[in-house]
């Protein structure tokens, strides 16, 4: 073991950190969880009955170098609800449940109270999507990572009904599409901003007009869960088409839920934008489709329901009715 240490890999160090993330991952347990971790392989258990004919959604994503941003502010405790919002927000777009979640955390040098900060998001993300931490894997890569950084990755397993699951398959001409807010830039474009408005400790320390706070605690907002606003709308509303506007923006985005055939028209204006997007806008001398293509322009969720619901939907569920689904290809924004 010693030996072990001086190349660099302190296993007592990742002893410890176990230890501080487990009271973390208790807070997210629910029904189907199965003993408890540390063993080779996350248990669960699903409850089959409560379905006619159950399909498992899965998804996987990380934060990207939105964590160069936690490097240099030194906190820790919000990529966490990232990595799992990226996750479980994808699975509720298919109209699933998510389930149970696995983290992967690889680092330079296993600081156990980095970690257990790391896991502490993981936790308050999962308790906001209703799924459990059912495992994980911390990896110690001296040489690999530098000592003061690490990445971060996730992956989740949900459940849907077959005959419920949302896949843009009936969306028509004529529907409306409702923009749901976001909580800020969420994990998407980050090697743009970091250009644009740098990622030093002195640089993220600034602040700008229009903005609360350093922008660094800005930029380290947590991406919104979508769970059980969707769950919400879903139980009220026919939702014929959902998307999580991540990397790619708009442009890419929107147009994936969309048929063949089918194109979205969605209209400036119809929704407030955020200050840091025209910040990066200005300061970046990015272009318009530039920053469509690239961020979530303050909507982080777009949902394509029938057009007499759209009205109702975005009044009751905070939203703003952006635009409308008509013949053509891909995505208008006018």
């Amino acid at each position: 073991m010693n030996e072990y240490k001086k190349a660099g890999v302190d296993v007592e160090a990742g002893y410890r950190s176990v230890e501080l993330m487990k009271k973390h991952i208790a807070r997210t347990a629910r029904p189907g969880v199965m003993g408890g971790i540390g063993g080779f392989g996350g248990l669960f258990m699903p409850d089959f009955t409560k379905y006619r004919t159950p399909v498992l959604v899965s998804g996987t994503d990380g934060v990207g170098t939105k964590l160069k941003i936690a490097f240099a502010m030194d906190r820790h405790d919000t990529v966490g609800i990232d990595c799992v919002a990226m996750c479980a927000n994808d699975i509720a777009c298919s109209g699933g449940e998510p389930l149970f979640f696995l983290d992967y955390i690889a680092c330079g040098k296993n600081q156990p109270g980095r970690i257990e900060q790391i896991v502490k998001g993981i936790a308050d993300g999962c308790v906001q999507a209703g799924c459990a931490v059912v495992g994980g894997e911390t990896a110690e890569m001296p040489g690999f990572y530098q000592e003061d950084e690490y990445d971060l990755a996730g992956f989740c397993v949900g459940i849907v009904e077959k005959d419920e699951i949302i896949d843009g398959g009936r969306i028509t001409a004529g529907d409306r599409l409702v923009g749901i807010p976001s909580s800020g830039v969420h994990s998407n474009g980050f090697s743009l901003i970091r250009k644009i408005l740098g990622d030093t400790g002195e640089a993220l320390g600034k602040k700008y007009e229009g903005i609360e706070g350093s922008i660094g605690e800005e930029l380290l907002k947590p991406t919104e869960i979508y769970v059980g606003k969707i769950k919400a709308i879903k139980e009220k509303y026919d939702i014929r088409g959902i998307s999580h506007i991540t990397g790619g923006g708009f442009i890419e985005n929107i147009p994936r839920m969309l048929p063949s055939g089918l194109m979205a028209v969605v209209y400036e204006g119809t929704w407030p934008v955020p200050r840091i997007f025209g910040l990066l806008e200005e300061l970046g001398e990015v272009s318009r489709t530039g920053m469509f293509n690239t961020f979530n322009m303050g909507i982080g969720l777009v949902i394509c329901v029938a057009g007499d619901a759209a009205d109702a939907v975005a009044k009751e569920f905070n939203g703003h009715v952006i635009g409308s689904v008509a013949a053509g290809e891909g995505i208008s924004i006018r």
